[in-house]
């Protein structure tokens, strides 16, 4: 924990992550989705269920209390209207003797000291009639609609779901049950038992606490059975994973343990067959890459003997062309020409050969990038005046010293501004050069035809071209590209492409200052600004050098 930083802000950043972590665990963990789910299903399952029951139970423990208190209530009733038939009570004080007597067999035959009696308000005014009587927990609870219900239909019971409140103040569920009696020489009177479900609650409070604490260990049961099998399964595949890597990662005699006879012995047996059939797949791809690079390498040297050959003879014929008649002196000159390409096409295959083969050693010197484009510019300048493209050269400034092989970076520019005069149409073609702290890049823009993006993608493979049907102009061998490819990466640095058809072509090349250096970014931009373009703008900027003939040649201050 940094200095200041107080332990509740420490905890809120930790709660603050976990859904992330929970997510990520999600996302990689089959084992956690698969006990996440189980669970959950589970728990809904437990809940729709225990609902069900928990409804089912109270409803029916409801129905049969209710069945009871209705029986009691009938026979209560019933006991009291007897009292009251047999008695010959005809002054106020008699009448009010025979109602408590009734009373009391309510109470006793009922069971609940819950009682109230009211005089049905259709009844004669009469003074000998015994007054209401009502017992404290049935205060306020009765109805104005379950007394005119046994009002209006005599001899029949009426009940109503109610709050009983007790002596000390705390509530229960219960039901009043309502019916009337017949009171000689005072008339008719409503009889109200009220009867307290506590018990019945308590049973069914009891039951749920019994279900969820039951639906807990269920539930915990089931994590543990989930776990332990989930684990079994998921082991084979995370072994199968493990060992997929390993093999991914070139280990190709790794193998996956077979146990048993079930699928995941078949899975482990299959994948095992896999590994084996890859790992002679690849044996022999490889050795037939090996047979390869070394026919290639063995055939470019063994040509080299003949090679020279025909270079002495055709130089030979060459140098007295003059004497010969005109088609031959023509022949001559196409040997010639031709033997010219021979020998760069065999010296370009030798090259693949030595980075297909892992050879190749760069003899690094600190190198000025801007000094060498301008040599390579100088070189290709006779060609790119034949095909009537101005070579330009844009050195910003703040160029430093790179450690590079230079003869290497050499070829690739000139790979890469023969690739541009064969390419663009005539028209100028600028190469910049620019630098950071990191990095070095030198890119060769010109303003031709332009390159699709299927083109772009193949545009380094070896004797590729856009167009089979259009011929070499400049004598390539169709292995610059790639060989370019193989110098940049061989350096630590990267060769990109940028091209749209009409609007002309970037090839970019980007170079760490050293080997050691970590990220690299290129400080010129592949994509043009001018990209509708069909020329450089003209900069206004004096040239700091007397530029060659055709070689515009631009050097800014940093």
């Amino acid at each position: 924990m940094g200095a200041g930083q107080s332990p509740a802000i420490f905890s809120a950043a930790r709660w603050r992550a976990l859904p992330r972590q929970l997510a990520a665990l999600w996302r990689r963990s089959l084992q956690f989705r698969t006990v996440i789910i189980t669970l959950s299903l589970s728990s809904l399952a437990i809940f729709v269920i225990g609902l069900y029951i928990s409804f089912s139970v109270a409803s029916n423990l409801f129905r049969q209390q209710l069945d009871q208190v209705l029986g009691g209530s009938n026979q209560a009733t019933t006991a009291a209207q007897r009292i009251l038939d047999s008695s010959d009570a005809a002054d106020r004080a008699s009448l009010q003797s025979v109602m408590s007597s009734a009373l009391e067999q309510v109470i006793r035959v009922s069971g609940s000291p819950a009682v109230a009696v009211y005089r049905e308000p259709s009844e004669a005014f009469s003074q000998n009639a015994p007054p209401d009587i009502v017992a404290p927990s049935l205060g306020g609870v009765i109805t104005r609609e379950l007394r005119e219900r046994v009002e209006q239909n005599p001899d029949q019971q009426f009940w109503q779901s109610v709050a009983i409140t007790e002596d000390d103040g705390s509530s229960d569920p219960g039901v009043v049950v309502g019916s009337d009696l017949v009171v000689p020489g005072a008339g008719r009177y409503e009889l109200y038992i009220g009867y307290n479900f506590e018990n019945a609650q308590e049973t069914l409070a009891f039951m749920q606490l019994t279900g969820i604490v039951g639906a807990a260990a269920l539930l915990a049961l089931l994590s543990s059975v989930t776990f332990l099998v989930v684990r079994w399964v998921i082991e084979p595949i995370r072994t199968v994973a493990a060992t997929s890597r390993r093999l991914a990662a070139g280990d190709l005699g790794v193998r996956m343990p077979s146990k048993g006879e079930d699928e995941l012995a078949t899975l482990a047996g299959s994948f095992n067959g896999m590994a084996d059939s890859l790992q002679a797949r690849i044996r022999e791809l490889a050795e037939l890459s090996v047979m390869q690079q070394r026919f290639v390498s063995d055939v470019s040297h063994e040509l080299r003997t003949p090679l020279t050959t025909i270079r002495l003879a055709g130089d030979v014929l060459y140098g007295q062309r003059d004497d010969f008649p005109g088609p031959t002196a023509r022949t001559v000159e196409l040997l010639h020409t031709q033997t010219d390409r021979f020998e760069t096409l065999l010296a370009d295959l030798l090259e693949i050969s030595r980075y297909d083969a892992g050879s190749v050693e760069l003899a690094t010197e600190p190198t000025n990038l801007v000094h060498l484009a301008g040599d390579a510019i100088q070189s290709m300048h006779e060609l790119a005046r034949e095909r009537g493209s101005e070579l330009r050269l844009d050195a910003p400034g703040g160029h430093l010293d790179a450690d590079v092989d230079p003869r290497r970076i050499r070829r690739i520019v000139r790979n890469l501004l023969g690739n541009a005069i064969e390419h663009g149409e005539g028209r100028p073609i600028v190469v910049a050069v620019d630098s950071n702290a990191s990095a070095i890049a030198l890119s060769v823009r010109d303003y031709g035809m332009g390159m699709t993006e299927e083109a772009q993608a193949r545009v380094f493979d070896r004797f590729w071209r856009a167009d089979p049907s259009r011929m070499r102009t400049i004598g390539g061998t169709g292995l610059g590209l790639a060989i370019a490819l193989e110098d940049a990466v061989a350096h630590g640095g990267a060769l990109d492409v940028w091209s749209q058809p009409g609007h002309g072509t970037v090839f970019r090349l980007t170079l760490p200052r050293t080997r050691d250096a970590d990220a690299v970014e290129s400080p010129l931009p592949l994509v043009p600004d001018d990209i509708e373009a069909t020329g450089p703008a003209p900069t206004g900027v004096v040239p700091a050098v007397e530029p060659a003939d055709g070689v515009a040649q631009e050097v800014h201050d940093a």
